[in-house]
């Protein structure tokens, strides 16, 4: 297993409990810059004149404040960075920050298998978490099933996870509120989550980075209005390579009376890496997306993403690195149309 791949992650885990109980703080930051061009389509600017859009941006600030107040209780608290856009508002246009985690951890280890534990508060919903330590990329966009708007980040709620005896894998449950950290709770309705990771050959001298699960939310966004979340995935880490497929199929009904839109989306990705003695490395990003809105004709998407990136040395578990892309979006059979969108951007990451 590639273990760069665990510490490079943007929402990493709570660190492991010291034999003692004394109590311990610490403090970490993730920062993600770039500066895109967009190449397709073109845009009008103030004066009418089609101009490729460019700019700077700054897209994740994460300070993380994790700590343990006892081996058997942990918390986690991080507000991240988001561009204030409502309307009226005295910072509209300014970066702003929120909450993206605050839980509590309580560790079950004195008395069920070790890594297992109950979280409460705003806490990494089930799928999103459990690939992040392997796909590493997040500072050039989102997961595949983020960013096409099938599962959240984050959510209120409660958590619980057990790890299999063995290495075998892990099982993890959670009810949420459904709507994301980004809103507060509507209604009544909870998101009831649940996912099942199995690694089927652990000690195997190669095929021990292979991981096949399954993830399920059963959720509604009003009462007998369905929303629904169904994710096969699998993935491999190697040294010279991480990869992964992800299968979605989803359901949602803004209300009882409504007919429901159904969608399926997979995704298809790998990172294949030179290694070099002092740590560094290059690495590629090649990955390919679509979606299809099954109940209605046409809102079909494809996502192409090619990209290099130069991973720095590790100091004092300091990640870095810098990373040239090309991502590509293609609708088809929108009405009215949506024109393809292409974009060249240099993406930075700094983690701690």
């Amino acid at each position: 297993m590639a273990t760069a791949a665990v510490h490079a992650q943007d929402t990493p885990p709570i660190a492991p409990r010291p034999a003692d109980d004394a109590p311990s703080f610490k403090f970490g930051l993730t920062l993600f810059t770039d500066y895109t061009y967009q190449q397709k389509p073109t845009v009008a600017d103030a004066d009418g004149n089609a101009i490729n859009l460019s700019s700077f941006n700054v897209t994740r600030t994460y300070l993380n404040f994790t700590g343990q107040v006892s081996h058997l209780v942990a918390f986690r608290v991080t507000p991240d960075i988001t561009r204030e856009t409502g309307a009226g508002s005295s910072v509209a246009g300014s970066l702003t920050y929120r909450v993206k985690y605050a839980y509590a951890q309580l560790n079950l280890d004195d008395w069920l298998p070790k890594g297992t534990w109950v979280r409460f508060g705003i806490l990494p919903t089930l799928f999103v978490d459990s690939v992040e330590p392997i796909y590493r990329y997040r500072f050039q966009g989102g997961y595949f099933t983020e960013r096409e708007g099938f599962t959240p980040t984050s959510d209120a709620g409660i958590s619980a996870r057990t790890a299999l005896p063995g290495n075998y894998g892990d099982v993890q449950v959670g009810l949420y509120n459904g709507e994301g950290y980004q809103r507060a709770e509507a209604n009544d309705q909870k998101s009831l989550q649940g996912r099942v990771g199995i690694r089927p050959l652990p000690q195997h001298s190669w095929l021990r980075g292979w991981r096949v699960q399954g993830y399920y939310n059963r959720d509604h966004v009003v009462k007998n209005a369905d929303r629904t979340r169904a994710i096969f995935n699998t993935t491999f880490e190697n040294r010279r390579v991480n990869a992964g497929f992800d299968y979605v199929r989803a359901k949602d009904q803004a209300s009882a009376a409504t007919d429901p839109i159904e969608a399926t989306g997979w995704s298809l990705w790998a990172t294949p890496r030179l290694q070099r003695a002092d740590g560094s490395s290059w690495e590629a990003l090649l990955r390919h997306d679509r979606v299809e809105v099954t109940s209605t004709p046409g809102g079909n998407a494809r996502r192409t993403i090619a990209g290099v990136a130069y991973w720095f040395p590790r100091h004092a578990g300091v990640s870095a690195a810098v990373m040239l892309d090309m991502e590509q979006v293609v609708f088809e059979d929108f009405a009215p149309s949506r024109p393809t969108q292409r974009r060249i951007a240099v993406h930075t990451l700094v983690a701690f």
